[in-house]
């Protein structure tokens, strides 16, 4: 029986029930809860660390207004991070490698960031349209490329998650069969291949932390775009 490359991609099912919901709840039961005692354990003690380092990193060049969506972006750090890593086990499905999961995390909050540059400094964000300094006959074109470049914005974000964890997942499919169907006919080639896949392993493990922190700052750079106050250096990101 052919099966596809791409059938571990699909949802799975239990009855004709989509299980993808269980997929996407599981990673938060695996966080350990914080505790009421002075002195916590080492696993909570890592947790608040990475949080702090990360919130630190990242929301530190932010305006007051933008670090009120500290917690968003820390929460949606740490479900990215647990869902990508999570996806490298053994017989587990990964939501992040569905594009649409990905947009529909990335529109709405790209979206949220247009709209608050809209709502609180209009002028500024329309500015971001039309360079300083640009030619006159050129200044239609110049528009409609950066209009372009803005709507492809959460294009871009959810297409680079997806591709970057797609592309993990077929490679790793594709040298685990390889050593498998190498191991009887030439096992020194199959052992070089297993090597090969241990170290395939753990780049795809920094992938996946990487994914979700870029896809993170990101959104954290949108809204820095969108919230800089009046003394702020212009900035504009692709």
């Amino acid at each position: 029986m052919m099966v596809s490359l791409f059938d571990q991609f699909m949802s799975p099912t239990l009855f004709n029930i989509p299980l993808i919901v269980l997929a996407l709840i599981l990673p938060w039961l695996l966080f350990p809860t914080p505790s009421v005692r002075w002195l916590n354990n080492r696993l909570l003690t890592l947790q608040n660390w990475f949080i702090i380092q990360f919130t630190s990193q990242i929301f530190l060049p932010l305006s007051q207004n933008g670090q009120k969506w500290a917690v968003l972006l820390t929460s949606l750090m740490l479900f990215l991070l647990s869902l990508n890593t999570l996806g490298l086990l053994p017989y587990t499905f990964t939501p992040t490698t569905q594009l649409s999961m990905n947009m529909a995390f990335a529109v709405p909050l790209w979206l949220a960031t247009v709209i608050i540059g809209m709502r609180n400094q209009p002028t500024a964000a329309l500015g971001h349209l039309l360079p300083e300094g640009t030619p006159t006959l050129l200044i239609p074109i110049l528009i409609i490329i950066e209009t372009i470049s803005l709507f492809i914005r959460p294009l871009a974000l959810g297409v680079r998650l997806t591709a970057n964890l797609t592309a993990g997942h077929l490679l790793i499919h594709l040298i685990a069969t390889a050593a498998f169907v190498l191991l009887p006919l030439m096992p020194t080639v199959a052992i070089l291949t297993s090597v090969l896949l241990f170290l395939l392993t753990l780049l795809e493990v920094a992938v996946a932390m990487i994914q979700a922190y870029v896809f993170v700052l990101l959104l954290s750079l949108y809204l820095q775009e969108n919230t800089y106050g009046p003394s702020s250096t212009r900035l504009s990101y692709s």
